[in-house]
């Protein structure tokens, strides 16, 4: 497994207000822990939810014992995690003015051998690349989404609509929320991609699958993501989570 993670400010913003971070466990090397974030609420509020939400479940992941993690239900593991880093957020923020209204997307991958866990709160997305292939695995949590689910819209006028950053849900912007979760067995080599929607909003797919298939280093790949947002405009911050998977044992024969 091969991974590559960066965040660029974009063109015209003036805080990064995404977070990224892989995290490997301690005690077992083949399970890991991918996690993007869009913070929301102004400079100060946005910026707070998504780096703290990103360390919390970091930390929480980290400290989970070698007997928690060969029976642990990662499903539940992230509803339930996700819920405490919403309270703490939510909370923080009816005790302190300067953080009301803040909150922040949240994704998450877990990987452990053949297994993968997935989690998502807001309008970043994960993506998974198969071969030719890419499909989006969240369904963002956006008004225009649901504009667009609903029939009202079509996919066109999602693409250029005036409230297309808003947002229906989020992690800390309300007292409780639910994650949506979803778990996939892996068998033949993927990429996972997780993004924020400075690269969605801006890329198609199809440009996405056709860089994340060029043939050279993962590292660079998501470099070109970047470059390539910058160069529609780079209107938000872009943070991009790159990761190969491949069956080891298959590797090894």
């Amino acid at each position: 497994m091969h991974y590559a993670i960066l965040s660029d400010i974009g063109k015209k913003r003036a805080v990064n207000e995404d977070r990224a971070a892989f995290y490997i466990h301690p005690e077992r090397s083949g399970l890991i822990l991918a996690v993007i974030a869009d913070g929301m609420g102004g400079h100060r509020g946005g910026d707070y939810a998504s780096k703290t939400a990103v360390k919390l479940i970091g930390q929480q992941f980290t400290a989970l014992s070698p007997n928690d993690v060969e029976t642990i239900d990662w499903e539940q593991w992230l509803l339930d995690t996700i819920q405490q880093i919403n309270y703490h957020l939510f909370d923080l923020a009816l005790r302190n003015d300067k953080y009301q209204g803040m909150g922040t997307t949240l994704d998450v991958v877990i990987i452990d051998d053949t297994h993968c866990a997935l989690a998502h709160v807001g309008d970043s997305r994960i993506y998974m690349i198969a071969g030719d292939h890419i499909r989006q695995l969240t369904k963002d949590h956006s008004f225009v989404n649901a504009l667009l689910e609903s029939g009202e819209i079509t996919q066109e006028e999602a693409e250029h609509h005036p409230r297309k950053n808003w947002i229906v849900k989020a992690v800390g912007s309300e007292r409780r929320t639910v994650a949506d979760v979803a778990s996939i067995r892996l068998s033949d080599p993927v990429t996972f991609l997780l993004c924020t929607d400075g690269l969605s909003n801006l890329l198609k797919e199809e440009e996405i699958l056709t860089i994340i298939q060029e043939q050279q280093p993962l590292q660079m790949r998501a470099e070109r993501l970047i470059e390539r947002a910058n160069a529609l405009g780079g209107d938000d911050n872009i943070s991009v989570i790159l990761i190969e998977w491949w069956n080891k044992e298959v590797d090894s024969l």
